[in-house]
């Protein structure tokens, strides 16, 4: 099943590349919930990780994608929050392993690591990736809580 519904957000580090994104979702056929930021000004990144947390936690959207400079601090934020599941990848391997080993609800990206087209094809990947399922991922996805 592909998520169709996807929160996206980022700090001033990932504007630009969130504004791509975006547009290429929507261009996809994607609901786009843009949670910010709205410009290039420097904010804090745990406040972006947290909108996405709570509009998969409230029901709005099914999936993530979190941008920050290195997609490090952004992730680790988003993870703090029950629930998410927040992968830094930086290919369309860790994308799909992402999804397949660990059902990650959010996926999150370095806009000064990764350019553009490998992020959207990191998303891509990401978003019609299917849980792989099964006895051994799913008993370790439980202890994470």
């Amino acid at each position: 099943m592909t998520a169709r519904n996807i929160a996206i957000a980022s700090d001033h580090a990932g504007f630009e590349l969130k504004a791509q994104i975006g547009s290429w979702l929507r261009d996809a056929g994607y609901e786009v919930i843009d949670l910010g930021c709205d410009g290039p000004q420097s904010v804090d990144y745990p406040d972006f990780a947290a909108a996405v947390a709570r509009a998969i936690a409230d029901g709005r959207a099914e999936r993530g994608v979190l941008i920050c400079g290195s997609g490090i601090g952004i992730s680790i934020a988003a993870n703090r929050h029950p629930g998410i599941r927040a992968a830094l990848v930086h290919d369309a391997t860790t994308a799909r392993l992402s999804r397949e080993h660990n059902d990650a609800n959010v996926v999150a990206l370095g806009a000064r690591i990764i350019g553009p087209e490998i992020a959207k094809d990191c998303v891509d990947v990401f978003l019609k990736t299917a849980f792989e399922g099964g006895e051994r991922h799913s008993r370790r996805i439980a202890k994470m809580g």
